[in-house]
Formats: structure tokens, sequence, C-alpha cells
């Protein structure tokens, strides 16, 4: 059985009736048919009014071609699509073709431009653009060149216009009333945000940045340890063909007002609700059981391309995901609507539900970790969103990268959303602003307390804390590079300087409370070194005492070996040692402990994460130590090749590479391999690759577009998970 909640009940629909005169206008996929015919009311001298005399529209050619004007000048032309894509506030031309010479002293036209049902100019839903200088709208429009019976039309969209698909119709303005052209759905419009143009709210003033968190396609997610990270490969695909279109849906299945959807802070927050299925059928279920058997685990996906084209043909959440594949998908939605957006890391990342600044570890008497009392959990490591905008809701200076998460944790204003957060305001302590900044303050600012016990009342007592493992390294993709970028001082101030404390008394001013104790610190010091082990492999936890007194000191510790999920929870433990430490002063000592693959290969769980936690009392001084160590197990690598002439339209084939080098059988398996623009998502499944075997797949692949890009592949089953591999092809045209 599955140990998702049953799905909510949607509620009954209400109708509009007696509140409002019309429904909200909220489907970008519905609109009324406009008439090809509206008259002024003047009745002419015999029947129908005669047409004849004045202009006609023969053709309207909206210069969609990849070679044509309009998509390289936009920089859409990646997009995968049978309409033109343009970004807001810059022109756009298209060609009208009449069936005479336009004469403009004699003769009025406009394009007219309508989103959604029951469009009305007053809410910005419909535009009438005209050529006349004196009848402008709030699109520009302008004759940009009239020959023979073709006229050349530039068109403006506002900046702040809304984002979606519009219809498109040239109307002649008759003194009987206005002609229009038919409703021809090759003639709609998509207009995106645009990071190009200085009006626009989602501005940003950098090349390099820009062509990374618009345009690229590719992502590294970073996972494991801060200081043994792995990546993972991610085809964001925000250019596939019927990716626009599902990122639209998913803002009409919210039910979002159409007259909103220009507001990128309001887009941003409605997508980190709607990316999760808690409330609203969002788009993916999260899942971080361990049993997948209803859907595709969330550490097999190579991309968000199969999993939105499969939520918008369902109209169901697709199972399942977790805080990387949400990140990846939120990635994605934002990207394809032209909002800048990259995958964050936090590695040690606090969740704090209890609205302070600490995650408390109670002790026994002894120093031991009591576990039945410590519920508090560190995720290894959290990914979120930051996108780019300004933030004219907030004092001036707030505006740039907001922090967005659609990882379902807490619920915001009744739902399970997060952000846009400032990330100023976080490092400045300025949660008070809105949306949601104490939540992610705290994931990258509390404390670790350690408290003692009291067996005879109960009391805790806090005896050490530790004010720099959480929020340990935030990172992302380095703009144009596969190589990470340490961007945590962009989150906070260094540990222990003086604008951390004065950033610190500022969020307890807003209600952050962290804790006010301050125990001594203890003279004997407790470290455990990095090391880096492969699945399977025994090996050697090295615990490093240094005694910094001028008094020898007797420890009693208490390691403990624990596999764990990603997000801290403990699965098992496997390992547990009582050592006995004595130190000479000044003196250093080192205690070897061997863990034996047998005694964890049984139990890991996802990830393979390793978490070793040691706590030892000293008995002259009653003071604690402490030392946390997460081990990630690195897993072996698939070989991706590619073979062929890498050109548009030219059959190239793929070849998948993997032996199994463990001792063990791997059951039912799946391998996924997928590359924007020359592959879609494809998988095969074997029910068993025994021990020492190998397999290798085939597939064939056809280009569809040229340029540099990845194709990448991934193998995941019950026992071994996130196994990459990726090849780098560049494809002439």
């Amino acid at each position: 059985m599955s140990n998702l909640e049953p799905a909510a009940q949607p509620l009954p629909q209400v109708s509009h009736r007696g509140r409002s005169a019309a429904p909200i206008a909220s489907s970008n996929a519905e609109g009324e048919e406009v008439p090809e015919f509206d008259s002024f009311g003047i009745i002419g001298p015999r029947g129908p009014p005669p047409l004849r005399e004045f202009l006609d529209i023969w053709d309207v050619n909206m210069l969609r071609r990849p070679d044509e004007v309009n998509t390289p000048q936009h920089s859409t032309h990646l997009y995968a699509s049978d309409h033109l894509i343009v970004r807001r506030g810059q022109e756009f031309q298209l060609k009208v073709t009449f069936d005479r010479p336009y004469k403009p002293s004699d003769d009025q036209f406009a394009v007219e431009f309508i989103i959604g049902g029951s469009p009305q100019f007053s809410k910005g839903t419909y535009i009438p653009v005209s050529v006349a200088k004196d009848r402008q709208s709030p699109w520009a429009g302008r004759v940009v060149d009239s020959t023979d019976n073709v006229v050349t039309v530039g068109i403006t969209p506002a900046p702040d216009c809304i984002v979606g698909k519009w219809r498109t119709y040239v109307a002649v303005v008759t003194p009987y009333g206005i002609r229009r052209t038919r409703r021809d759905e090759s003639r709609d419009l998509y207009v995106l945000f645009n990071a190009w143009a200085t009006g626009d709210s989602v501005f940003l003033d950098d090349d390099d940045e820009r062509e990374e968190c618009v345009l690229n396609e590719v992502g590294v997610i970073y996972h494991g340890a801060y200081d043994d990270m792995s990546e993972r490969p991610w085809n964001f695909g925000q250019f596939d063909y019927g990716v626009l279109d599902a990122c639209l849906f998913i803002m009409d299945k919210a039910a979002m007002p159409i007259t909103n959807r220009g507001d990128a802070i309001k887009v941003a927050r409605k997508a980190s609700a709607m990316l999760n299925s808690h409330d609203d059928d969002g788009v993916l279920v999260g899942n971080w059981s361990g049993d997948y058997t209803y859907g595709v685990a969330p550490t097999s996906w190579t991309g968000s391309t199969e999993i939105l084209l499969n939520y918008s043909s369902s109209k169901t959440p697709v199972c399942y995901a977790q805080c990387w594949v949400y990140a990846a998908v939120f990635n994605t939605f934002l990207r394809c609507l032209g909002i800048p957006a990259r995958v964050v890391t936090n590695f040690y990342s606090a969740h704090d539900n209890d609205g302070n600044l600490k995650t408390d570890v109670i002790l026994d008497e002894n120093g031991r970790i009591d576990k039945h009392r410590t519920k508090d959990s560190i995720w290894n490591y959290h990914c979120w969103n930051e996108c780019y905008m300004s933030r004219p809701d907030l004092p001036q200076g707030f505006g740039g990268w907001q922090a967005v998460d659609a990882t379902p944790q807490e619920t915001s204003d009744g739902m399970y959303r997060c952000g846009p957060a400032s990330v100023q305001a976080i490092k400045h302590g300025q949660i008070c602003f809105p949306f949601d900044a104490p939540f992610v303050f705290a994931e990258v600012n509390s404390d670790v307390v350690f408290y003692s016990r009291n067996p005879r009342d109960g009391t805790l007592e806090p005896v050490k804390v530790n004010s720099s493992h959480v929020g340990r390294m935030v990172v992302t993709k380095v703009p144009g590079q596969d190589a990470r970028r340490d961007i945590t001082d962009q989150y906070k101030f260094p540990e222990g300087s003086p604008e951390e404390r004065t950033v610190l008394e500022k969020a307890e001013e807003y209600g952050c409370h962290r804790e006010k104790a301050t125990p001594p610190e203890a003279d004997v010091e407790l470290d455990m070194p990095l090391m880096e082990v492969r699945v399977g492999d025994d090996f050697e936890l090295k615990l490093e005492f240094n005694n910094t007194s001028d008094q020898a000191r007797t420890v009693d510790v208490y390691v403990s070996g624990n596999v764990v999920y990603y997000t801290g929870v403990t699965s098992s433990e496997f390992l547990f040692k009582t050592p006995r430490v004595i130190l000479d002063p000044k003196k250093a000592e080192k205690q070897v402990m061997a863990v034996r693959s047998q005694d964890y290969m049984r139990k890991l769980v996802e990830q393979a994460n390793l978490h070793f936690i040691a706590t030892g009392k000293v008995k002259e001084t009653g003071q604690i130590i402490t030392s946390m160590r997460v081990v990630t197990l690195h897993t072996p690598k698939l070989s991706v090749e590619v073979s062929g002439l890498a050109k548009v339209s030219e059959e190239m084939m793929v070849t998948v590479e993997f032996t199994n080098p463990f001792k063990f059988n791997l059951e039912d398996v799946y391998v996924r391999v997928e590359g924007p623009g020359v592959m879609p998502p494809k998988y095969k499944h074997y029910s068993m690759i025994t021990a020492g075997s190998s397999l290798m797949w085939t597939e064939g692949f056809t280009p569809r577009r040229a340029g540099p890009t990845k194709l990448m592949a991934i193998l995941d089953c019950a026992a071994l998970r996130q196994v990459y591999g990726q090849a780098q092809l560049t494809v002439k045209p």
C-alpha cells in the first residue's frame, strides 16, 4: 500500500451569479468569438452595407519562422512552436496584405489582440493597436513599410502587459462598422516576460546571467554534502514542443485571473503552490517514503518535459517528486515564461516549523543522544529556486533575486507554497516583508542546540550551541559553465562577524527567537575528517580528539552511524560504539572504527547517505563535545556515447553502457535518456542485471536543431539510485 494521504475531494463549483456581472476570466484556453462585422447601426440605402469599395484584408503573415525578423530579435528562436512567440516591451512585426495599396489618408485599420474570455479594454485583455499617430493604444503601433498591397506593421506590447496566448485580428474601419478577419489559430501570438527590456519588471542587466537563467536548457543540480558535493544534469526543456502550453495550463488549472498574469510576483507565488499537488491538484506528488510503486521514483527523472506534458495531457498530478524535482520543474516554468530563474542548493538546511532559529538535539545525562525525544531534522541539502524581478511592493533595494520554493513543507496563507522572498531582505534580517522570509531565513541561519535532559524533572539545559552547521553553503551553477558558484554571501554575512550579530538581532525583533545561552566551549576538540567512499566499500571512520588544556582529560564517547534519508530523517542505525578516550595534557589522539559494507548495504535507502554523530562528556569538567559527518556514498557511472553525423535531420545513435560492480543482483532497473533539441525522453526496463554483468542499450535519435547540447542518461532501481552519465555534442545546421 502507498503511504500517501487520500486525495482531497474537489469542492463543488459555485456560480458567480449575484456576486459579479460576469465570471472572472481565468482561462487562457477559452475565448469568445469576435464578430467579423461590428455594425455602427448605420443603415445603408438598400440592404447590407456596400463594403466592397473599402479596404479588404487578404492575408496576415505573423512572420513566425525562425529565419524571419521576429524570433531572433526576441530570443525566442529556440521554441518548438507553430506560433509566433515574442517578449513584451519590444517591437515585433507582421505583414498585412490588402486588396489594394493602403492609403493612410483614406484608410483606417487596426490590429486587435484579445486574451481570455470577456475581453475588455479597461482590463487590458482587449488591445486595439492603430498605426495612426493620433490613435495610440497601450501597445504602440507604426507602419514600418508599405509596398504595393503589403503593409508591414511594427507593434510593441506594453512592458507590463498580460503574459500568455493572445488571439490576433486585423480590423478595417468603414463608415458602416468594423470589418475583421476571421478567427485563425495560426495567428495566435504568445507574449512572454522580457528580461532584455528595461521597462519590464524582470529586466536583468547582465548578459551572462540572462543567457544562463532564461535561455539555457541544460542545468546542473548539486546534492550530497557541502564538502563532498555531487551533481546531476537536468534537461529543463523549456523550449520543447508543448511545454509553453503546459505552463499556461498550470495557471489555468489554478484559476489565476488573466489580469494578474502580467505580474511576475503573482505568477511566481501562484506557481510555487501549483507545482505541488497538496492543495490544488498541482503538478507533482511528493513522496519521501521509498515506495514508488504507483509512479516514477524521484531519482529516475532526467528532465522536466515529460512531467509537464504528462500533467497537461492527463490533467492529474504526476508521481513522484522530491525537492530537486520540484525545483527543476519550477525552473522550467519560470524560464519558459521568460522570468530569469536558477536552482540553488542549501547544504544543511533547517526545516524549522516552530518559528524559531533552533534545531534541538536532546542528550541524556551521560551525553548520549536521546533519539526518542530528538524530533528536529536537518536536511543534508535542500533545493529551491531564485527568480529575478523588481519588488515595487517592498522598500527600495529589495528587488533582484527572490527565493521561491515549491516543495511542500509549510503552509503560507493557507497553501503549501513559499515566496517570493527577497534574498537581500533575508541577508539583512528584514524578515517582516512578504513573502515567507522568516522560513527561508531559518533554513540558512538556525543554530543546532544540544540540550542535556535532567532525568528527575525533565528540564533541558543547553550544553552546546553550534551556530555554523546550518546553511553551511548555498550554491548554484556558474553562468555558461558546468561549474558551481558559492552564493552563501548573498544569504548571510560571515559567521561571527559584527554584521551577522546585527542581522540576528534584527530578525529577533520580528519574532525569530534563538538560543540566548552561550555554554562555555569544551577544552577538548572533536573532529571527524572527510572521507570519500563508494557504495559497497568497507572503510574506516576516524575520530580526532585534541586536548587543549594543561590537564589530562577522560572522555566517554557515544558514536552512532545511521542510514538516513537526505532529509536527515533516520532510517536505521547500523553502528554504535562507546569508546573511552584518555587524553594527556596538550595532546591529540585518534580513534579508528571499522565500518563494513555488509553492515550498511542492506539498510541503504534512496540516496545512499550515512550519517555519523559522535557525542561525549568530559569526565573532569562535565562539558559536552560533539561532531557530525554526512558520508555520501559515491555511485558508479554510466557510459554514454554518441555516433553518427551530428547534423540537423540526420539520424544518430546513442549507446548507454553499465556494468554491475556489486556482488548482488540489481532488480527492476530503469534506464532513461533524453537531450534538449535532439532526443525526447526514452526509457528501457531491465528486470535484472546480475552481479558482474553488463548492459548495453543503443537508441536512434534525430536532432531537430543546430547548436551545442547534451544527452543525459540515468540508471535507477531500488538498490542503486542516482547513477548518471552524459555526452556532449554540437549539431551542425
